[in-house]
């Protein structure tokens, strides 16, 4: 299939980029970004920042204006835009007939839009045929969570399945990556942890509940649990860490049923066969100072949820810390996992 890239020369679009190299049912087609970059040959117009050499094949790209009439030959598009373009940008492809998977934050809550992670709720695609962005349905629009919010929902929903959550305490700590770039300013963090990053405390609680939520007939019935939330950057590159506490509706007698959750759970796109779907989903961790970043961010592709220092907590029910990587599960690559679950549901052909 062909694709599109909007914001294809920021830090999420270049992520993109580098992905989709070599995917076995994608092909990059078209490369758009803003008005300055338009007209550039795509070796000119980025800043590369990935860690690996530009790839041969997009170097030479011309970069388009993010207009769906510049993006006729796709068949969707992949949307690394910033939030304060993506709203419109997004409406318009939809509106052209264009699907679009978006990494933006705009479209987030809409009722009719799922908010999509393929092993957490698949079935959250039939939203997709609510939305009214064109008479025949060709055109609409799925988005990712927040980075934030991916592995939590990810961490939480075995937990959630086999035991119910009354409420969550968490607090984050977020890679540089996660701020793009040119991103913290250098003497900010180096060394250092800020306690605060503006914007994301308010997209964990609503986020999550949505993801969790059960799918009956057109709407989803969220679930009510409170969420505390405190976002903090820290000075690692790659991969965001969640300490999270969380009171259960039905607590489990001890740890070996909160692995067991883990262990047992069902896995409902194993079958599948997703390029980017990771072979197995959780990795529990049974030593003391694991999941690192550094160690474990980048394990099944950057694809894997880490699990580490499950135990039963002295405040509320249970305790642990999830890991996964911030710019590939968090972003890039589970759109493009979203991508994949909804050519084998049949939304793209």
């Amino acid at each position: 299939m062909k694709v599109g890239i909007l914001g294809a020369t920021g830090a999420v679009g270049q992520k993109f980029i580098r992905l989709l190299q070599g995917h076995p049912w994608f092909e990059i087609e078209a490369l758009g970004a803003s008005e300055r970059s338009a007209g550039k040959k795509y070796k000119d117009a980025a800043n590369w920042i990935e860690d690996v050499v530009l790839p041969d094949y997009v170097k030479e790209m011309t970069v388009k204006t993010c207009e769906p009439s510049e993006f006729s030959e796709v068949d969707f598009v992949f949307s690394g835009l910033d939030s304060s373009v993506a709203g419109v940008i997004e409406k318009a492809f939809a509106s052209a007939g264009i699907p679009v998977i978006s990494n933006a934050k705009n479209y987030r809550q809409d009722p009719t839009v799922p908010l999509l992670i393929p092993e957490i709720n698949p079935d959250h695609t039939e939203l997709i045929k609510t939305q009214t962005f064109t008479k025949d349905g060709s055109g609409w629009i799925v988005t990712n969570p927040n980075c934030v919010a991916v592995p939590l929902a990810i961490s939480l929903k075995p937990l959630y399945d086999a035991f119910g959550i009354e409420a969550l305490i968490l607090t984050t700590m977020q890679a540089v990556s996660g701020a793009g770039y040119p991103g913290v300013a250098s003497l900010d963090i180096l060394g250092n942890v800020i306690p605060f990053i503006s914007g994301e405390e308010p997209k964990v609680g609503p986020e999550t509940r949505k993801l969790l939520s059960t799918l009956e007939g057109a709407t989803l019935a969220k679930p009510h649990f409170p969420v505390q939330a405190t976002a903090t950057r820290v000075p690692t590159i790659n991969g965001h860490m969640i300490s999270v506490t969380a009171k259960l509706e039905n607590p489990p007698a001890n740890v070996e049923e909160l692995k067991a959750a883990y262990n047992d759970w069902k896995n409902p796109i194993a079958d599948l066969d997703l390029p980017f779907s990771p072979k197995k989903l959780y990795k529990l961790h049974e030593e003391e100072q694991y999941p690192q970043p550094r160690l474990h961010a980048d394990a099944e592709n950057g694809m894997q949820l880490h699990i580490g220092r499950l135990r039963k907590a002295e405040v509320f029910d249970v305790s642990f810390m999830a890991m996964a990587h911030n710019t590939i599960r968090g972003a890039a690559g589970g759109a493009i996992l979203n991508a994949e679950l909804l050519v084998k549901k049949g939304f793209l052909k």
